[in-house]
């Protein structure tokens, strides 16, 4: 992991207490016309916000309960229901979106004495009825704190605003993002991409990261906290990676290159890729609907590169760092969001910054966009 990038990140999150202001939620706008087009994303002080991508404009804005934090969001299979990781990485929400009203809640700190947190850490199954949670358990007692193995709780979607485990399971430390396939597995990022099934708990490695073993390249490194629901139904990130010169293995000497991991959720499959030499960072990234040759990354700069040449085509300059790359499902309009209160829209092949979209209320830290069609 890179230090400097942690510390970027703990200053934004720091100083999103001072963007947030006073303005409330506004929630009366009618609900989602369906074969509409929407996006949606949270931001401080504690809002999710639907915006129409055929106008570009905020559509309606919902006030989450509790406290905000991380954010993070998922689009149901139903194309009506956002699910949240809020309140301190400590409860899921699953908010209406024709309503703004909380259909579901379920705590993480649901053992008695425990304090439960998930690192962006959850899914919802393929048919909408469970969703799945990494939870990492510390128990406090009266003079310290006993840090307990993770564990995978399930929730039933149908048992509402007081839901409880129906299922918990062991899982591997250092687990973050999460994503369920059509057959019902589900992919866990941790150490290595594990595949699990829900009903027994047992897992497999699907894609070695922390034990990679290829000839020629060190282990990758992955820091990636946006689980992307794209287009092409698959669940990415990107990594960095080494690869050196001889068998000498000497760094100094080694390429550092990025790459983009893929499972494709039709069929499970996985697979990996570089498309670049590392040159500068990129907090989020993913290929394009329309050319799945063209891998588009963003933090400093918004920049487009051709994946089998491993070249950049080309970098636009931003007026200030974005942490959150989304496609709308064409693939005609390219967002960018995370950081402050705007979200801004370019032109993919042009690189031609098309609008801003701002947001009301504050910043939306590392929240993650997500596209859906009513």
């Amino acid at each position: 992991m890179k230090a400097g990038v942690f510390a970027q990140l703990a200053f934004t999150v720091a100083a999103s207490a001072a963007s947030v202001g006073t303005w409330a939620a506004d929630s009366s706008a009618p609900a989602l016309k369906a074969g509409h087009e929407y996006m949606i994303v949270t931001n401080y002080p504690n809002n999710l916000h639907v915006i129409d991508l055929a106008s570009d404009e905020v559509y309606k804005s919902c006030k989450l309960p509790d406290a905000f934090g991380p954010g993070t969001a998922m689009m149901a299979p139903d194309n009506r229901t956002a699910y949240v990781l809020n309140n301190h990485y400590g409860d899921l929400y699953g908010i209406d979106l024709d309503t703004c009203q909380s259909v579901f809640h379920a705590s993480l700190s649901s053992t008695p004495g425990e304090v439960g947190r998930s690192m962006y850490s959850f899914a919802i199954s393929p048919d909408g009825k469970e969703v799945y949670a990494t939870v990492n358990p510390t128990q406090r007692l009266n003079d310290h704190y006993v840090v307990k193995p993770p564990r995978l709780e399930v929730f039933s979607t149908a048992d509402g605003q007081d839901a409880k485990p129906v299922r918990s399971f062991p899982m591997p430390r250092q687990v973050y993002l999460m994503r369920a396939a059509d057959d019902g597995s589900l992919f866990v990022a941790g150490a290595d991409i594990y595949k699990m099934d829900v009903k027994t708990g047992k897992y497999e490695v699907a894609l070695p990261l922390r034990n990679w073993k290829r000839p020629g390249f060190s282990a990758p490194d992955v820091l990636y906290f946006w689980p992307h629901q794209t287009a092409q139904h698959d669940f990415t990130m990107l990594y960095t990676v080494s690869r050196f010169t001889d068998d000498k293995q000497d760094p100094a000497t080694a390429e550092p290159m990025y790459g983009y991991l893929s499972i494709d959720l039709k069929t499970g499959k996985s697979s990996y890729r570089e498309f670049a030499s590392l040159t500068e960072l990129y907090f989020t990234g993913l290929r394009s609907p329309q050319d799945e040759n063209q891998m588009y990354g963003v933090l400093n700069r918004l920049a487009r590169y051709d994946i089998k040449e491993r070249k950049l085509i080309k970098a636009a300059n931003l007026e200030h760092t974005y942490y959150c790359v989304a496609f709308n499902k064409k693939g005609s309009k390219l967002y960018l969001a995370g950081t402050f209160n705007d979200i801004a829209v370019f032109d993919p092949q042009s690189l031609e910054k098309v609008k801003n979209i701002k947001l009301p209320g504050g910043d939306m830290s590392t929240s993650t966009t997500q596209v859906f069609i009513r």
